[in-house]
């Protein structure tokens, strides 16, 4: 359960403070971690002493002591020298790798328990116990984050994230796929969704920095209590993919500020395209060519304001009145009436979301 770096950074610390040589080999005969290069030539000796009554002996000037997990032997821990103070120093040495043991069990039960919250697979009455034995209040704020990365190029996104949060203990960081990390967090009273976002950039801010590394961070709104988290998740993950279809922009998205877009991505694909077809008749914006798209995105982010378009796309007002025109033939919509522009912008985030989808059916 205990990584072998952890394990060898521990044995590494004990030797610098005390000056004793350590050696961690588990029951199978596999040296874990030793701080001295000729550790495998005790294996056989440790695969002996496992089947030895004893919790301690001296065997060629070491000391061999066993840690339990649970009444259960899980290592063989060598420390050298015969002497009372290394026979101390294996006993502290065993105590602290014990208590690892305990701490990372904790942890991995809580992670299988958040997983198993998000993923909806407990029953209430299930929560409140699991909650309440593992010491996990029930009844905080709390919203989730999804961090979507490129984790086949980079295994350390994850760590990343832990060392971000580690100073808080009542947030849980855990990854329920090879390219999602999940953070649950809690919730100040005093926070607000504008701290929550600042989180956000935080944690893509962790990335940024490396040129390989690619983030996304999506989050959910805040729920009150523990049974709500899998609701929060829900959210970001939707966040997750409405943003990759309208909002490729953007690496921070939130849930409440997904707009018409949360909408769409909920309509099933063949009520998407009579829409389509009906607005269109049986035409595609895809067939606009540039100068069009470009027409009509810039119009509509100033609001359907004529005069401030052809400033900014730097075209006489005529011209732009022209282009106008133009698109009402096309495709029977005047997008300097309201009503008809709704309608095209809509129709527009439609078709992005079909092709959007088209591309996970391949």
């Amino acid at each position: 359960m205990i990584s072998n770096q952890i394990l060898q950074n521990t044995i590494d610390g004990l030797k610098a403070i005390t000056r004793v040589d350590l050696c961690i080999i588990d029951v199978e005969g596999k040296v874990l971690a030793a701080t001295f290069p000729e550790a495998e030539q005790y294996v056989e000796a440790a695969q002996a002493f496992v089947e030895s009554p004893a919790d301690s002996q001296v065997v060629s000037g070491y000391q061999f002591f066993k840690v339990f997990d649970e009444h259960q032997i899980e290592y063989i821990l060598l420390a050298s020298g015969d002497s009372d103070d290394v026979y101390m120093v294996g006993k502290l040495a065993g105590f602290q790798i014990q208590n690892l043991l305990v701490a990372y069990k904790e942890r991995f039960d809580k992670d299988n328990f958040i997983k198993n919250l998000l993923l909806d697979n407990l029953l209430l009455v299930d929560i409140y116990n699991r909650a309440k034995k593992l010491h996990i209040d029930t009844e905080v704020r709390r919203v989730v984050y999804i961090v979507e990365t490129n984790r086949d190029k980079d295994g350390n996104e994850l760590e990343r994230i832990r060392g971000m949060f580690s100073g808080k203990t009542r947030d849980f960081v855990t990854a329920v796929d090879e390219k999602n990390i999940i953070v649950v967090r809690e919730v100040l009273e005093n926070e607000s969704y504008d701290d929550l976002g600042r989180t956000a950039e935080m944690i893509v801010n962790l990335f940024r920095s490396d040129p390989d590394a690619d983030a996304h961070v999506a989050y959910g709104t805040i729920v009150n209590e523990i049974k709500e988290v899998s609701r929060s998740y829900k959210e970001a993950r939707m966040a997750l993919d409405v943003g990759k279809i309208f909002f490729e922009e953007r690496d921070v998205i939130a849930y409440s500020t997904l707009g018409i877009g949360r909408l769409i991505y909920q309509l099933p694909i063949p009520l998407c395209r009579m829409f389509i077809r009906e607005i269109f008749d049986g035409k595609s914006p895809d067939d606009f060519d540039e100068e069009t798209l470009t027409t009509i995105n810039k119009f509509f982010e100033n609001s359907l304001n004529v005069s401030e378009t052809s400033r900014q796309l730097y075209i006489h007002r005529n011209t732009l009145v022209y282009r106008l025109d133009k698109l009402q033939k096309y495709t029977g919509l005047d997008l300097r009436v309201f009503e008809d522009a709704i309608t095209f912008k809509i129709a527009l985030m439609v078709v992005k979301y079909m092709k959007y989808m088209e591309t996970l059916d391949y």
